[in-house]
């Protein structure tokens, strides 16, 4: 990383640093769904207007289902562009979590008309595009920006494990959302895997 990306990991809001560098369209990227035992991994990407904030937005898991609708639907209509993309179970099991979460990233920036000129993307990793970004750690803690594309990518993948939960309704998605609860434990011990579950986590791949 060059030293603009090491000064802006450390800036208090890495999208002020960018608009007064000279940047104009700075999406923030994130994913929902990376510890699941079954579901996609989706992430997205936004971009917003510069001088548009939302006191309310914050990282997707300090907000309630109904706050990260509403802030949902306030993100999506204010902003300039913004998009979303997942990696399915069977990505992850073919692949990993980790390149299937940076493929999902990389297709969600994609998705945004127009092109963004800078990325900041929660975690350390970057992602595999010719876009110029910076990784930030915690970056859903510091950048509004990201923040807004935590709540989107939740807010999506929400709906659709609540699609998933009325195919399989006996692992109840609907409520853990794929994650590892001692519910869906319990489901998987007595029914076995569905076509959702990523089969190489630990958890299942013993079932």
């Amino acid at each position: 990383m060059d030293s603009f990306g090491r000064l802006l990991q450390h800036y208090p809001c890495p999208e002020q640093f960018l608009h007064e560098a000279g940047f104009k369209l700075i999406a923030g990227v994130d994913e929902v769904g990376r510890g699941p035992l079954a579901g996609p991994v989706v992430a997205a990407a936004v971009i917003l207007p510069h001088h548009w904030h939302h006191p309310e937005i914050k990282d997707s898991k300090q907000l309630s289902a109904s706050q990260r609708e509403r802030l949902f639907h306030d993100i999506t209509r204010h902003a300039v562009t913004w998009g979303w993309s997942l990696c399915d179970a069977g990505d992850i099991d073919r692949s990993n979590i980790l390149a299937a979460t940076l493929c999902a990233m990389r297709k969600a920036i994609t998705q945004l008309d127009p092109s963004p000129d800078y990325v900041i993307v929660d975690g350390p990793h970057a992602i595999p595009t010719s876009v110029q970004q910076t990784p930030i750690v915690r970056g859903d803690q510091k950048s509004p920006l990201i923040a807004a594309a935590s709540i989107i990518a939740k807010v999506v993948r929400d709906a659709i494990m609540q699609k998933y939960h009325v195919l399989f309704p006996q692992y109840n998605f609907a409520r853990n959302k794929g994650y590892g609860t001692r519910e869906h434990r319990d489901a998987l011990a007595r029914y076995g895997y569905c076509p959702i579950h990523r089969t190489t986590f630990r958890n299942v791949a013993a079932r």
